[in-house]
């Protein structure tokens, strides 16, 4: 991580990427000690990274791609200046990056099945309450909220563009996971016609 900020900025000399980096630290280990001593499962279940379903393999690195892309794209901006300085912005990026983190919180803590690939495990079942009642796939709309925050807590508004094929592919990997669990976890039909909205309450 610090390389992805600090070497295509070409200076330390980058408050915007030392605040990042410091809320990515301090609320990556809170959600990683948290749920590794009160839900272990869960903690195994994000360790996992192997898709077996072929269009998750193209989406999943082309995700993390775009996402890393963010970052190197926006300090790449600090270094030559393309965007202008605002420092209120640059806070504003890192509370949404925050707030994103609460709402993986939220997610996590309501949900001990959602692992990091789409799969089944022998005792799932639909989780319909939490953030779960609001939309079908919160845990998307808490990623969507944090990429939207990065590039603004580095202070790169070009870099914010690589929001758009972020979230194309976040749709995209919804739509295929929900095929998958139409037909492979019991109860989802009924819990897509309760719970109507997929990312978005009232647009999508």
């Amino acid at each position: 991580m610090l390389l992805a900020i600090f070497l295509p900025a070409g200076s330390l000399d980058y408050w915007q990427g030392w605040l990042f980096f410091t809320v990515i630290l301090i609320c990556g280990a809170f959600s990683s000690i948290y749920f590794s001593r009160r839900d272990p499962r869960l903690f195994e279940r994000r360790m996992k990274f192997k898709e077996r379903r072929p269009a998750q393999r193209i989406i999943v690195p082309l995700l993390y791609g775009l996402i890393a892309s963010t970052i190197v794209v926006a300090a790449t901006d600090h270094r030559f200046g393309w965007s202008v300085d605002l420092p209120l912005l640059a806070v504003a990026g890192d509370l949404m990056v925050v707030a994103g983190f609460y709402l993986y919180f939220l997610v996590f803590r309501e949900n001990s099945f959602a692992g990091s690939t789409i799969e089944i495990t022998a005792d799932q079942r639909v989780i319909s309450t939490g953030p779960y009642a609001i939309v079908r796939h919160p845990l998307y709309f808490a990623l969507t909220v944090t990429v939207l925050g990065m590039p603004l807590a580095l202070g790169s508004y070009w870099a914010a563009l690589l929001v758009v094929p972020i979230v194309a592919l976040l749709v995209w990997r919804l739509h295929d996971e929900e095929a998958f669990l139409v037909d492979d976890l019991p109860g989802y039909s009924e819990y897509e016609k309760k719970v109507r909205w997929r990312l978005i309450p009232g647009l999508f």
